[in-house]
């Protein structure tokens, strides 16, 4: 009876211990996601570096390429101060902004602050997003605050500008949930050239948007959605509609080589778990 008593109790202290290690650990892991989800990722920029070469690519003839994606601006903090020192860091030849810069119409004035404080050396061309649409913000606003900060508002657009000895296309597709996305518009009097890109906020508008056979297309810019936002352990618990099977990097399969930006902000909650923010960064080889 000595012994067993002290055995017991042992026993009955390492249940003890060990439920109250469980209760911690049930409460501690959310606890740290969630301050992780607040607090920490959604304010860590993480710039991606990517090589891309263009049918026929020559050695001598390369542009470097950034997008930005999914701002989604209500002021000018922590984040957005290091995602302009890192652009200004990145010496770009061509800045493209693929939609969602803002969600609400009162801060049309702090997207002309955060452009003003953009580069002014590059090429810089911006599409629009399904949030430029449902927050009501007037497309001749947007167009006049663009036109100001020297950029190129493409919807429905073609340009063609002369870089590294070459033609390059860029292409800028309306949104593909609030507008009405128009290839054959967009390149009505465009000649081919050898290397094009196009810009499109929804990559669904990979599969539902016809691509002309006489204008290939070498590369696609996308975002909307956020690498699923919440993604725990890079699983996308959900995604908006216009993603289509797509999350976040590289499609490579059927139809034209496609990169999904995680961008930069959040929609509808402040959080972001395993899906940081990102600024895509391309060396392009040109034909």
């Amino acid at each position: 009876m000595s012994e067993a008593t002290p055995r017991a109790a042992a026993r009955v202290m390492s249940r003890r211990r060990l439920m109250t290690a469980g209760a911690t650990v049930a409460v501690g892991v959310p606890t740290v996601g969630a301050i992780d989800g607040v607090l920490i990722t959604p304010q860590h920029l993480h710039t991606t570096n990517h090589g891309l070469a263009s049918r026929s690519p020559r050695a001598d003839a390369m542009v470097r390429l950034l997008q930005v994606s999914d701002l989604h601006l209500h002021r000018i903090g922590r984040l957005e101060t290091q995602l302009l020192e890192t652009l200004h860091d990145s010496q770009a030849d061509v800045i493209v902004f693929t939609g969602d810069m803002l969600d609400r119409r009162v801060d049309l004035w702090q997207l002309e602050t955060f452009l003003r404080e953009c580069p002014q050396g590059a090429r810089r061309f911006a599409i629009l997003g399904n949030w430029e649409y449902e927050a009501g913000v007037p497309r001749e606003a947007l167009e006049r605050l663009y036109d100001s900060q020297g950029i190129e508002l493409l919807v429905n657009r073609s340009v063609e500008l002369s870089t590294a000895g070459t033609r390059v296309r860029i292409t800028g597709l309306d949104d593909l949930r609030a507008g009405a996305p128009d290839m054959i518009a967009a390149l009505r009097d465009a000649t081919p050239t050898p290397n094009h890109l196009l810009l499109a906020h929804c990559p669904l508008s990979r599969d539902v948007v016809t691509m002309p056979t006489d204008h290939p297309v070498d590369l696609l810019l996308a975002g909307h959605t956020h690498g699923g936002q919440v993604a725990p352990f890079g699983l996308a618990l959900t995604l908006p509609s216009g993603s289509g099977r797509y999350v976040a990097g590289w499609y490579r399969d059927a139809g034209p080589p496609m990169y999904v930006s995680r961008g930069i902000g959040t929609s509808l909650i402040p959080v972001r778990l395993g899906a940081t923010p990102e600024l895509v960064r391309f060396e392009w080889r040109l034909a």
